[in-house]
């Protein structure tokens, strides 16, 4: 793999649940009047907003909007009809060119062509725009939590290198396949075990399904790396009666998204790396249960607050504890997963609480 571009950047922020005070305090001033510029500049640039919005049909916008039919339903003529408001109130703000338009229309155009079964390119240029994130808080996040009980499990966003169907093994059993190479075989091997649990009551849920995926040590998922045997490092895993789940993975390692697509080029553009911090994916799915799609992120990483796709959340962060006695692995990761069952997600208004179809209880294609 090339090596990425290198970029002068600030450290980029958090998704919403934060890290550390410190990183709360990147944007201390932002409120701060002193720092604001002068009424009078903020003044004329509205000023000179408004003048330009008037050389422009006032009655353009309204006119799309109301051409939405009689049978669309009322979610696509919300949706859709508010996305055409701000889409053309975008385009006047900023006096899209004709030659910007197209460059934008291509870039989308670009990141469909390159989009495969293996890569996700659209998701992808969604990712470091961070409306992935966005979208995952929306979604799942609990509006009204009980103060008194912990929160289910943070959620973090899917990303693009999922695979549907990866090979279901016994408790205790590596993700790590036959044939794979020196470089992960001699990687740095963990040992992850925990419980996964009712958010609310502590109680162990059986028959929950753990799906796992990450990397290899040179930063490549399996469908990137033909020199992987097909659905390295992932795995299923099912809870028993206690809830309890075990397997042994690799210690990720942070690794460059992509960049040689359209996401890459928007990254160099903004001036911004594509790094991301070692992580392991998750879907963890039980009857009765709202899914969670989540990551968790090594401690160690030096991009734990300087994610290129904004998915970090504080109590996502995990420590890798050495661990002895045991020649499969030498890390110890200890991670409880906490359910929300669908009753108390609507309950307490958790956008989305309903039950998948999906038969195979992973995330809906």
């Amino acid at each position: 793999m090339a090596s990425p571009p290198t970029t002068s950047h600030v450290p980029l922020r958090l998704a919403p649940e934060t890290m550390s005070s410190a990183d709360n305090d990147t944007c201390s001033n932002c409120n701060n009047p002193k720092d604001s510029p002068p009424s009078t500049a903020a003044g004329t640039e509205e000023a000179t907003t408004a003048k330009a919005n008037h050389q422009f049909d006032p009655h353009f916008t309204a006119n799309v909007v109301a051409a939405t039919g009689p049978k669309a339903t009322p979610r696509i003529r919300s949706v859709v009809g508010s996305l055409i408001q701000h889409l053309h109130d975008f385009a006047r703000e900023n006096e899209v060119t004709i030659d910007e338009w197209m460059a934008a229309v291509e870039m989308v155009n670009e990141a469909g062509r390159m989009s495969t079964e293996v890569r996700n390119e659209g998701q992808l240029l969604c990712d470091v725009l961070g409306l992935e994130s966005l979208v995952d808080e929306i979604t799942f996040k609990i509006l009204t939590a009980t103060p008194t009980h912990d929160l289910p499990t943070a959620t973090a966003i899917l990303g693009p290198f999922y695979r549907h169907n990866a090979p279901q093994l016994p408790m205790d059993a590596s993700i790590v396949r036959e044939g794979s190479s020196q470089e992960i075989l001699n990687g740095d091997h963990t040992y992850m075990h925990g419980r996964v649990v009712d958010y609310l009551s502590g109680k162990p849920i059986a028959g929950a399904l753990l799906d796992v995926w990450h990397t290899a040590p040179n930063g490549l998922y399996e469908q990137q790396d033909p020199e992987q045997p097909d659905m390295n490092l992932r795995g299923r895993f099912t809870t028993g009666e206690d809830g309890s789940y075990s397997f042994y993975c690799l210690r990720p390692t942070s690794y460059p998204i992509p960049y040689d697509g359209p996401a890459g080029k928007l990254l160099q553009l903004l001036d911004r790396h594509p790094m991301r911090p070692a992580h392991i994916h998750f879907i963890v799915t039980a009857p009765g249960y709202k899914p969670i799609v989540t990551q968790i992120f090594d401690r160690r990483d030096k991009h734990i607050t300087d994610d290129a796709v904004f998915a970090v959340k504080k109590s996502l962060v995990v420590d890798f504890l050495p661990r002895e006695g045991d020649p499969r692995a030498q890390f110890d990761l200890p991670y409880d997963f906490k359910l929300a069952s669908y009753e108390e997600a609507k309950g307490n208004s958790v956008a989305g609480a309903t039950p998948m179809t999906s038969s195979e209880g992973g995330v809906r294609a």
